[in-house]
């Protein structure tokens, strides 16, 4: 083997750790003072979907309010298919959570006290979205990503033993059982140097996959660029199980404009008494729910999204205008400010919106620690399938759940970091049957048709027809993009590529085995709940070890 091109030197960590949004960075901190820690993140930290983040983080922190509360109201969100044991688990550590942020930094909203108008130093301003029967959402003000995400990098950026390496894409993990070893560990990763186009071997004693979702499967969608599904297509060919995939919530209010890319109204705006008006100002949210604006968000998409075929219109509209300007603008800031870029003066007029692809229920099957199939490999946040959501996610149990499991994580590599030890001979990365591109184009062009298809045939409302349109093409897909990533030398792009056809797959297939509509997952075909849920499981198929450009 010595004739065979090596790649760079490898670069050792005792805790690899993919992806830089909330659990990614919670995870490092928790950890930092006694182990090495790298974090890699495709484009620089505020390009996640943390950052982004209007909402808020569900806890009790109410007299009113209680954990069995929030927990009946998940369950019922989750339609029967939430493990209620995590529920609870999580739930309870909600406080925990909201405490460590404080200390980390993260500035919340306060409730403003009645004699002078300041901010109290005990209580946080509580929201209501759908699905909860309390207010238990705490925020800052409707940009509490950035704020999380502003307090949790100032603390990574100045710790020591933490590294971070933005421009660096993952491009597969690497296992004993695919080095033809005995077992199925994670012995680390090779990873892409965006800028200068080399290959490393990032070894490692742990790695944790905290990815984010894979929205960007859809057209429309509220994700940023980088939600590709990296972490669930790495964690399927390193051998893990996947579950639920079938159920993608779509988000009922993304702005509608042209130029409005990816920009989403938080649910918080529905909280406070927005209304959903059809074009002539009728509302429509009571013919389809009790709850109305407040109902969860399955049902609010479905409902616009059947008021937009009725009708034949490309939008709906989202309406605040009715409440003082003062608690727009207190309330709603950047909504506002972005907004009135386009145009649109909230305190004045409606919003134009559409449902959009939004967050990913299913993922990398984890215990409560969020270990996976695979030994010494973890998987937190929106990549990851601990059954807190079930078939549809509550709004803002997604940060909680990010920092729960990120902290359990922390405990169970803490406790086992003495015991295990660096693999020796990893093989570097083999470019030496492989040459440059020249037909570039055909990913682009392979990009937009899965997401288009994806959109028409795999959306909110299904059949047996549309999904198995979307699976004869995502066959043929799937074999072209596997003959061009053996022929060519690799790139982000292709290597998104890869991963989101391969993620879209597993959407198709989850869909097509569910017989019956459950939460975010509705097809004509089964209109009706089955007598006994169950979880979509899926195994993978044996690894094929021409998808591996290693030196076995």
């Amino acid at each position: 083997m010595s004739d065979i091109p090596r790649s760079p030197a490898s670069s050792d960590t005792d805790v690899l750790i993919i992806g830089g949004g909330a659990a990614g960075l919670s995870l490092a901190l928790k950890i930092a003072d006694q182990a090495k820690v790298t974090i890699l993140s495709k484009s620089s930290l505020d390009q996640g979907s943390t950052y982004y983040a209007q909402g808020g983080i569900a806890a009790v922190l109410d007299n009113h309010d209680s954990q069995e509360s929030h927990v009946e109201d998940t369950l019922a969100a989750g339609d029967e298919l939430c493990d209620k044991q995590v529920v609870e688990y999580t739930i309870a550590r909600g406080r925990e959570c909201i405490e460590w942020l404080v200390e980390q930094g993260v500035k919340f909203t306060r409730d403003m006290q009645a004699a002078d108008n300041q901010p109290s130093s005990e209580s946080f301003h509580l929201s209501k979205e759908g699905g909860h029967s309390h207010r238990r959402v705490v925020h800052a003000a409707d940009a509490t990503g950035r704020a999380v995400f502003e307090g949790l990098s100032a603390q990574v950026m100045e710790h020591p033993n933490i590294t971070f390496r933005i421009n660096t894409v993952a491009i597969d993990l690497i296992t004993t059982d695919k080095l033809g070893l005995p077992g199925n560990r994670c012995l680390g990763a090779y990873v892409l140097n965006e800028l200068s186009g080399q290959v490393s071997v990032y070894r490692a004693r742990f790695v944790i996959l905290a990815t984010g979702g894979a929205s960007k499967a859809y057209l429309y969608t509220s994700n940023p660029d980088g939600a590709s599904g990296d972490g669930i297509a790495m964690a399927w060919r390193a051998g893990c199980k996947v579950a639920n995939m079938e159920f993608n919530q779509f988000h009922p209010t993304c702005l509608y404009h042209p130029q409005a890319k990816s920009f989403l109204i938080t649910e918080a705006l529905r909280g406070e008494g927005g209304l959903l008006k059809l074009p002539d100002g009728t509302r429509f949210m009571k013919d389809y729910d009790s709850r109305g604006e407040l109902a969860p968000r399955d049902i609010v998409a479905r409902a616009i999204d059947s008021e937009m075929k009725r009708l034949g219109c490309n939008f709906v509209y989202l309406d605040i205008s009715h409440k003082p300007d003062q608690f727009i603008l207190k309330h709603f800031p950047t909504i506002h400010q972005r907004c009135l870029e386009f145009g649109i003066d909230i305190t004045r007029e409606q919003i134009p919106v559409v449902p959009a692809a939004h967050y990913s229920c299913g993922g990398i099957m984890v215990d409560q620690h969020g270990k996976t199939d695979v030994d010494n490999m973890y998987a937190i946040g929106e990549t990851s399938f601990t059954g807190l959501h079930g078939a549809n996610r509550m709004a803002s149990n997604s940060l909680l759940e990010c920092f729960v499991f990120a902290f359990a994580a922390a405990e169970d590599i803490l406790a086992r970091l003495d015991s295990v030890k660096f693999h020796d001979t990893i093989p570097s990365w083999d470019e030496s049957k492989v040459t440059d591109s020249d037909e570039d184009v055909v990913i682009a062009h392979n990009w937009d048709e899965v997401r288009r298809f994806m959109w028409d045939y795999v959306g909110i409302v299904r059949t047996n027809k549309r999904l198995q349109r979307a699976q004869n093409r995502i066959d043929l897909l799937q074999q072209e993009i596997h003959w061009y990533y053996s022929k060519y030398r690799i790139s982000r792009n292709l290597l998104e590529l890869r991963n989101l056809t391969l993620v879209a797959d597993l959407i198709i297939r989850s869909a097509i085995s569910r017989k019956e509509s459950r939460g975010l997952h509705y097809t004509l075909d089964y209109p009706d709940k089955l007598e006994t849920p169950k979880n979509t499981i899926l195994e993978p198929d044996n690894f094929q070890a021409s998808d591996l450009k290693a030196v076995i």
